[in-house]
């Protein structure tokens, strides 16, 4: 089910790839290890060359010798994972319909993923224990409109802004132990150990891949439903027209 849906928001990711947008995604945390603060577009060899999709090679290690430590005994691990797009024009969204909000949509497919129990865009969870004065992007005026700060995490009101798109997901660890968990016999209804059953340590790394391109899909459904265009040339013709015009003003 997951590989259907990498194959197919691949190609989602491609079209996005036409019309200037890039994405990339990384690991933050596994199993409690919090890999450094701090995204570098220039470090996505780094990530795509490790097999934890981490930057921070000094976190890399102390999650191997916790994915070590769990399978030995019997355990899972999960870990929160962060997906970014750049380049994705201002608009896309809605600010009015519940049912076309981008920062829903995306939440919905997140979701739909197996073991993943929740989103944010940018740092929610973080600014929903701090002032307002501490959470929202000033606006300032510098030949255009701009901010210093993307603490929105791209998206506001339903609808992005120009800034980049930063989507956390959290996994909670696999539900598959070697050491079972104790449960009931449903004829019996006696004690008993939960099935064993084979079960990955953690499949933290690899869900990142699937989040990129499922939340790709979301992204290039709607600027189809933006710009429209029965071929990629009227495409990008009018993102380019967009772009031109955010630039004006």
């Amino acid at each position: 089910e997951t590989a259907a849906r990498v194959a197919v928001g691949s190609v989602a990711l491609k079209l996005l790839g036409e019309l200037g947008v890039q994405g990339a995604n990384h690991v933050v945390s596994l199993g409690g290890i919090e890999a450094a603060e701090g995204f570098d577009w220039n470090n996505l060899e780094t990530i795509e060359d490790s097999d934890l999709r981490t930057a921070d090679q000094d976190a890399a290690a102390r999650m191997r010798e916790r994915i070590d430590a769990a399978k030995a005994s019997g355990d899972t691990l999960g870990g929160i994972l962060e997906v970014r797009f750049r380049g994705l024009p201002v608009g896309l969204g809605s600010f009015a319909h519940y049912d076309r909000k981008l920062d829903g949509r995306i939440a919905q497919v997140c979701l739909s993923l197996q073991a993943m129990k929740g989103v944010e865009i940018g740092r929610a969870f973080e600014q929903a224990r701090i002032p307002g004065s501490a959470v929202h992007d000033a606006v300032r005026y510098d030949a255009g409109y701009t901010r210093d700060t993307n603490r929105a995490g791209g998206l506001e009101a339903g609808m992005t802004n120009g800034e980049e798109l930063i989507v956390r997901v959290a996994m909670k660890p696999i539900a598959t132990l070697m050491t079972p968990l104790p449960t009931v016999n449903v004829v019996t209804h006696e004690a008993s150990d939960a099935a064993r059953e084979r079960s990955d340590t953690t499949a933290v790394p690899a869900a990142g891949v699937i989040l990129q391109t499922i939340i790709g899909w979301v992204l290039a459904d709607a600027m189809l439903e933006k710009f429209g265009g029965d071929t990629l040339p009227e495409l990008q013709e009018r993102v380019a027209a967009s772009r031109a015009y955010e630039k004006a003003y």
